[in-house]
């Protein structure tokens, strides 16, 4: 089939066979596609869409363009979650060992940030040692003994993928809904997944604002993903302020342990992992329903059995035997801090939360170009809440940053982000609805 045809069926709004868009992901892993083909193929779909067939054999194709894993051999189901992503989400660190202390296996494979959105990826990157890219027998070895492991996608998982969206990124294509389907998924296939749960961020720190944009794509997800044979339920959640109280790499793994430990949970952050927790168990079949996943996930994180495994899994990976007990010791600092002060008193009312995204980026902590290095020891901590009272004069937050003129700014990026009134706000729900496939 020549690709040029394939094209021009598109751009004419005609529907695609299965062996059409077989043959032209083919194409796109072999190389016998072209960029400005590809390019072209991308806008056809941007602009005319795809039925709910044609986005599951797009997925399906893009999956089998490269290995997929099999676990079969694990003695539980092999289950994951994917985020749309958003600012303050840390949500994977807890939520991985804590599913994986009640008894279902997650491999769970992440990516890294890019604009305001931070990665898992860079996250777990902060621990010293931790091989967060191992080759297939360290990543089976980990998930067997550990339960879980966080670990970013290889290039022989969904290549097709990788190549399509870098072409995507720089031609303006990246928004289509088909087209985030197809690449989410294919890697999630080609995971060998059992069941997955989808946490799809809405609001000012999302990359779906809208309410509408929102359920189109994680009804998109729900639908492509059982069509393919993959188990999967979304949850869509608030984004319109970070989720944990810090933002950033280290800051935020350190968030991660203090909440598996004890030490300190966020409440929304502690709401969302719980209810991903409740639903990965449910569909995973390791619970009857959310109420008894739920209640399993709160034991296996009060008990201590989440944290366990969550030191078992970075120690497997090749970091710090004692990394739960003595994050402080081993996570990159840096070396200004900063308290970002209130100018008056009142109650926080907004936050521009892809703002203070943007302002980690600027410290160092994110990136504006795939291939940019990433400071792992800056960012923001102790991010007050929507609903927070505050007197003038007191922290709104503090910086944590490489140089004091690199602190000021963040500061009063930062400063900037937050809107204080008189009157207490309406706490917005968390947890804004759940999406499961039309039986």
């Amino acid at each position: 089939m020549l690709p040029q045809e394939i094209i021009r069926r598109k751009r004419d709004g005609k529907a695609l066979a299965p062996a059409e868009i077989a043959a032209f992901v083919g194409g796109i892993t072999s190389g016998a596609v072209s960029e400005g083909q590809i390019a072209a193929f991308g806008m056809a779909v941007f602009f005319n869409g795809m039925s709910r067939d044609e986005a599951v054999a797009l997925t399906t194709a893009m999956r089998d363009s490269g290995d997929v894993l099999d676990w079969s051999d694990l003695p539980g189901p092999a289950t994951d979650k994917h985020s749309t992503g958003g600012v303050g989400d840390n949500v994977s660190l807890m939520l991985a060992p804590i599913v994986a202390a009640c008894g279902a296996y997650v491999p769970m494979i992440s990516g890294r940030g890019l604009g305001h959105t931070g990665g898992t990826l860079d996250k777990m990157d902060s621990i010293p040692g931790y091989a967060s890219q191992p080759d297939l027998a360290l990543l089976r070895r980990t998930v067997r003994e550990a339960g879980c492991a966080i670990i970013g996608q290889t290039s022989d998982l969904a290549p097709a993928d990788k190549r399509f969206y870098s072409i995507r990124d720089v031609t303006a294509t990246v928004e289509s809904v088909p087209l985030i389907t197809a690449s989410i998924l294919s890697k999630k296939l080609a995971a060998g997944l059992g069941s997955l749960v989808l946490d799809v961020k809405i609001g000012n720190g999302a990359f779906m604002e809208s309410a509408r944009d929102a359920s189109a794509l994680a009804t998109s997800l729900v639908e492509v993903a059982n069509g393919a044979g993959l188990r999967t339920t979304a949850l869509i959640t608030g984004m319109n302020e970070p989720l944990a109280s810090a933002a950033g790499n280290a800051v935020e793994v350190r968030n991660a342990v203090d909440f598996l430990t004890g030490r300190f949970r966020d409440p929304r952050l502690e709401e969302v992992t719980l209810a991903l927790a409740a639903d990965m168990l449910l569909s995973a079949g390791r619970a009857s329903s959310q109420r008894e996943g739920l209640q399993q996930a709160r034991t296996a994180l009060e008990d201590g059995t989440a944290a366990d495994i969550f030191g078992r899994m970075v120690f497997v990976l090749g970091g710090p035997v004692d990394f739960v007990t003595n994050a402080a010791k081993y996570l990159p600092k840096a070396d200004v801090e900063l308290v970002v002060k209130a100018p008056r008193g009142g109650f926080v009312s907004a936050i521009a939360t892809r703002d203070i995204g943007l302002a980690v980026v600027a410290l160092g902590g994110g990136r504006t170009r795939p291939e940019d290095n990433v400071d792992h020891a800056v960012g923001i901590t102790g991010l007050l809440p929507v609903g927070a009272e505050v007197r003038a004069g007191e922290a709104l937050a503090r910086i944590h940053a490489r140089s004091p003129l690199a602190a000021e700014t963040a500061a009063a990026s930062v400063l900037a982000c937050y809107t204080l009134d008189e009157a207490r706000p309406v706490a917005a729900k968390v947890v804004a609805r759940r999406i499961a496939p039309r039986s």
